[in-house]
């Protein structure tokens, strides 16, 4: 059996002014799928605040640092106008306060610049299967200032029961299925699969398919 892949969310805005960093995020964008006509690029604020006049966005993806003023106004507007709207921050601004206000205006994740295609990549993918990544430095920065009670909370947040379908497919993982025969045995993508089998890794702590299966076990979610 043949599963079709979902059609990728379009058209996204990308709001960037470096040459450089729009070449390499072009390249990650297609590597994920996307058609360059699928893609809008601009350099600016006022750029950004015309296209989302001009037409309804599926994705946005936000630089802080813009020639003619914060990305973190644009992220307020954007989210004022379309609540439902997916906007990742990816910038080199890894100050506190930027972090938080980025978060506060309505920003869906956020991940540094400096950090390879693949890491670029993996967070473009969680918002897209409705995850809200955040750069794994700015999470401990923050967590280092915040109260061990707060820290707590945090890590109950992340580790939230799974779902019947996150159940399902990790019993389906454990009986040692690929991601290709759990998609054909459900009927379902097998982008749909990868997208709730990293939920299973955040929710249970784990890197990979192996300690899912055995923490799984541990708490009495497998038999």
């Amino acid at each position: 059996m043949t599963t079709l892949e979902p059609a990728l969310p379009a058209p996204v805005l990308i709001v960037e002014d470096d040459a450089l960093i729009r070449l390499r995020l072009l390249g990650v964008l297609r590597s994920l799928g996307y058609s360059e006509d699928a893609l809008d690029f601009v350099a600016s604020l006022a750029e950004a605040r015309a296209y989302a006049r001009s037409q309804p966005l599926a994705l946005a993806l936000v630089d802080i640092g813009l020639p003619d003023g914060s990305g973190i106004e644009l992220i307020r507007e954007l989210r004022a106008a379309d609540p439902g709207l997916s906007v990742l921050v990816i910038s080199a601004w890894s100050t506190q306060a930027t972090i938080i206000a980025a978060i506060q205006a309505g920003a869906t994740g956020y991940v540094l610049k400096e950090r390879d295609d693949l890491e670029v990549s993996l967070s473009i993918r969680s918002v897209l299967c409705g995850g809200a990544p955040i750069d794994p430095f700015i999470a401990h920065h923050i967590l280092r200032h915040v109260p061990t009670q707060a820290q707590a909370r945090v890590v109950e947040s992340a580790t939230a029961e799974l779902s019947a379908r996150e159940r399902e497919i990790l019993d389906l993982v454990a009986q040692g299925l690929t991601n290709r025969e759990i998609a054909e045995r459900l009927t379902i993508s097998r982008y749909t699969v990868e997208c709730h089998i990293k939920h299973i890794y955040r929710k249970l702590a784990v890197p990979s398919r192996t300690r899912a299966v055995n923490e799984a076990r541990q708490r009495g979610l497998l038999s």
